[in-house]
């Protein structure tokens, strides 16, 4: 399972590789927003999705889980050094923002869901 949003909370799953050792459950009490955000590159880019943590939260396994933040701003200085931590590639899957809408409606309706970029073309 690459994403799941659910009662409980979401699962940001690991890659291919090393699945078990980087999927990461994050609970709905702990996360304060989902954002999609894009990693710009010469190539097209890749999106990504991830939480917006409550401070405090303990930390995430994760492929970026050892980045420095100095790592972190020369890949991508757009985004927050926390969240990068907290994401995950949208690859080898389709992310379908309307129903993601639907189930954080559904089950934390508090939680925004932010999109950093235009993402996905109409």
């Amino acid at each position: 399972m690459a994403f799941r949003v659910d009662s409980v909370g979401v699962l940001l799953g690991g890659g291919i590789a090393q699945y078990e050792k980087h999927t990461a459950f994050v609970p709905w009490e702990d996360i304060t927003a989902l954002v999609v955000w894009r990693l710009r590159t010469t190539g097209q880019g890749l999106n990504y999705i991830g939480v917006h943590r409550r401070p405090g939260a303990p930390r995430l396994p994760g492929p970026n889980s050892k980045m420095t933040p100095l790592q972190a701003e020369r890949t991508a200085p757009h985004v927050e050094y926390e969240l990068l931590l907290a994401s995950r590639p949208i690859s080898w899957w389709r992310l379908r923002p309307e129903e993601l809408m639907v189930a954080t409606d559904t089950f934390a309706p508090n939680i925004p869901v932010l999109m950093y970029e235009q993402l996905f073309p109409k």
